[in-house]
């Protein structure tokens, strides 16, 4: 929903993880388009009506060329797993902050919309076609360039010598099916017939 204090989206995601032993958790994270400086949030609860339950909270930034995440003191979101907040002093504390960081890293890896708020977190550039910049036609075909980091966004029409510089994070918030392929390597290329359709993922780019 818009926020007039952030003049931007906030943009929050929950979801549920199950460990090899049973151990459940329950997450949500989120962020705000357009605040500055850019941080995200995340809370992940475990052991729901039981002693030791708790909610923790941290703040996700970018560090190191990635990301990283700190324990705070200040509650984020409610989620069903969860017991009472905890304080980052008591979060430090507790006997299972590994598990709780266990499941922080496997969200940040295998949630898709997770991609997308890391995107968001480390201004990752693209250059889209002038049709794709102007909604004129859909992304269908996009690259991560293995020399510059850069991401290439193309529509139907061949790129040309020109394009436009961007964020990704940008072109997601118009096109959420962009979601599926945010995690391609360096070098790496994914292509589709159509907006919804299957991506087929590459080694560089389609000859």
């Amino acid at each position: 929903m818009p926020t007039a204090e952030a003049m931007g989206m906030d943009r929050r995601a929950f979801g549920e993880f199950a460990g090899p032993q049973g151990e459940l958790a329950s997450y949500a994270f989120g962020w705000t388009t357009g605040s500055q400086p850019h941080i995200a949030r995340l809370s992940i609860g475990i052991g729901a009506s039981n002693p030791g339950g708790g909610t923790f909270h941290a703040v996700v930034f970018e560090h190191e060329d990635g990301h990283a995440l700190s324990l705070t003191d200040e509650p984020f979101e409610h989620v069903p797993q969860g017991g009472p907040d905890l304080a980052a002093d008591q979060a430090r504390t507790h006997v299972d902050l590994p598990f709780v960081w266990w499941v922080a890293d496997h969200v940040m890896e295998r949630d898709r919309r997770a991609w997308w708020m890391r995107h968001w977190l480390l201004g990752t550039r693209c250059i889209q076609t002038i049709e794709v910049f102007e909604r004129r036609e859909p992304v269908l075909l996009l690259g991560n360039d293995a020399d510059d980091g850069l991401w290439q966004l193309i529509g139907a029409t061949d790129a040309g010598g020109t394009g436009k510089i961007g964020h990704l994070h940008h072109a997601v918030d118009e096109d959420p099916t962009l979601v599926d392929v945010l995690d391609l390597p360096p070098g790496h290329s994914a292509s589709r017939t159509r907006v919804g359709g299957p991506w087929t993922r590459l080694l560089g780019y389609p000859a």
